[in-house]
Order: C-alpha cells, then structure tokens, then sequence
C-alpha cells in the first residue's frame, strides 16, 4: 500500500465511487441474477421487459374513468392473471389494486417464480443452486412433466404439483429416510 492520504485527499475521495459505475447499473441486475440463480441475461432482460411493458399497460388502463366498464373488467383481468401467476399478493376484483402493478411487478417477482427458487421454498433443496443442479439432472417434474430448464415459471396452481421424478436417487433417498420405501419400490427402481 502507498503512503496515506492527506486530509483534502480523503475528502475529495468520499465523493467518488469507485465500486458502483453507470454502465453497471448500480449492480442491481448482478445481484438478481445471482440471488435467484437466473443462468442468462437474456432471461434477465425479458423479465425486465416484461415488467415494464405490465406497468406501461397499468398506466393506460388508470388514464381511463374510474367508472368505465371497460376499465374495471381490464383491470380485474390484469390483476387476476398477475394473482394466479404468483407475481401480486392479491388478484383482482376488489382484492387487488392496479398501483400494485406499479409497485410489485419488477424482475424479483419474475424471479421468485423460477422453478430452483419454488424447490427452495418448498425445502425440496437448500439453496438455488442445488435446486438448479437437481433441475438440470432432470430430477425434478412439475405435474406429469421432467423439467430440465431452471428457467420454467411456475403458477401458483402449478406449485403443488413440483415434486421429484419418481425413479430419482433422491426421491429413493427421502423415502428411505423417512422409513416409507417399500419393497416393491426397491425392485422397480
């Protein structure tokens, strides 16, 4: 290390930013991809889109009268498929409010409906990324079908159904642990 900084030197310091650049975009779009294990930045930059072309609508359809038929039919709409989607809290209908779509809609909620975050939630693993390895392995289906894109969005109805693939180790390991394999299990696998 050099010498140390004079008095003037520290201060004029304090107000540059060495770790934060304009063309990273403050590192928000890093810390996401990594948080929720999102492989490509392609991915990333649809959720990104996607976000912004909801709230774009949300505007129009609250630039319309409050009491138009039209409007609130929209809106009901919108916040219904944004509810079943998993992405707002609430739905539509009196549940929800079109300022939510404003608010709430943004790439981490897109994120936190990916499939190795699901598992994670579901404690079928500990982090994302053994989610993302178990999904790649194909160990993992949602409903009658094997995932093997860690990309996969899952609805809110869909959730129930993530469960492991049924000739998987691990599903055999679980169940073993658990003292619920049964023989004929034991032959078939």
């Amino acid at each position: 290390m050099g010498r140390k900084l004079k008095h003037h030197e520290q201060k004029l310091l304090r107000k540059v930013d060495f770790n934060t650049y304009k063309s990273d975009n403050d590192h928000r779009e890093h810390a996401i991809m990594r948080r929720y294990g999102v492989q490509k930045r392609d991915d990333y930059a649809k959720y990104n889109r996607l976000a912004g072309s909801l709230r774009q609508l949300a505007h129009k359809i609250a630039a319309l009268e409050p009491t138009d038929d039209f409007r609130r039919k929209h809106e009901d709409l919108m916040l219904e498929k944004l509810f079943t989607m998993g992405i707002l809290g609430t739905g539509g209908s009196g549940r929800g409010k079109l300022s939510d779509v404003e608010h709430k809609v943004t790439v981490s909620a897109f994120c936190r409906r990916r499939l190795p975050v699901v598992m994670t939630k579901l404690r079928m693993a500990d982090n994302v990324t053994a989610a993302i390895k178990f999904i790649e392995q194909g160990h993992v289906r949602v409903g009658t079908d094997v995932m093997t894109d860690p990309a996969y969005l899952v609805t809110r109805n869909m959730e129930d159904f993530v469960t492991w693939v049924d000739s998987s180790k691990i599903k055999r390991n679980i169940m073993k642990y658990r003292d619920q394999l049964d023989d004929f299990e034991l032959e078939a696998l």
